[in-house]
């Protein structure tokens, strides 16, 4: 990975704190990472941790003129080899399947010309929700990668799907797709 540019969006779910130790591993094994985060993503994890962990100021508008003048959906879109999204939410995923671009992450999305790989994460409900399961087909269809979901406790009290995979299942399905690169 020495040297490939990884951009990793982060939305507004508690998984967010497992996306920490999957930027580190990243930057271990000597990428270069740039990080995006959605407002409600700020609610559970901040922007410092992920500047710390890469060593750069973290992309949270989409017009930031000082950092990114063309805009950050542009220039962070140009710059990346692949781009993951952990965790995504289900809004995330029904943004992303539908073409909106409301924030700097969805509009990050419809920029970015590569491979997109997505970790989803939710509680079992909403995961089990036709609405979901059609959006996540959507994806696929799309030809975005996704790491499944996991099954085992919930932040919300509940034992079921919808857990994001561990830091390191989402590293090797990056590193496996950087190879076919």
């Amino acid at each position: 990975m020495n040297g490939r540019e990884i951009l990793i969006g982060v939305t507004g779910g508690i998984a967010a704190y497992k996306t920490a130790a999957l930027v580190s591993k990243l930057v271990q094994a000597g990428a270069n990472v740039s990080v995006a985060m959605t407002p409600a993503s700020q609610q559970f994890i901040g922007k410092a941790t992920f500047a710390a962990l890469t060593g750069r100021r973290v992309a949270t508008e989409v017009f930031d003129d000082s950092s990114h003048p063309l805009g950050a959906h542009i220039s962070l879109a140009e710059r990346a080899d692949l781009f993951c999204i952990a965790p995504a939410t289900a809004n995330f995923m029904a943004k992303a399947a539908h073409g909106s671009a409301d924030d700097l992450l969805s509009t990050l999305y419809l920029a970015f010309p590569g491979t997109t790989i997505i970790a989803p994460s939710m509680n079992c409900d909403m995961w089990e929700k036709p609405t979901v399961q059609r959006n996540l087909q959507q994806l696929r269809d799309d030809g975005v990668k996704i790491v499944d979901t996991e099954e085992g406790w919930l932040s919300c009290r509940k034992k079921g799907l919808g857990r994001m995979a561990d830091p390191e299942t989402i590293l090797q399905a990056i590193r496996h797709e950087l190879r076919d690169q």
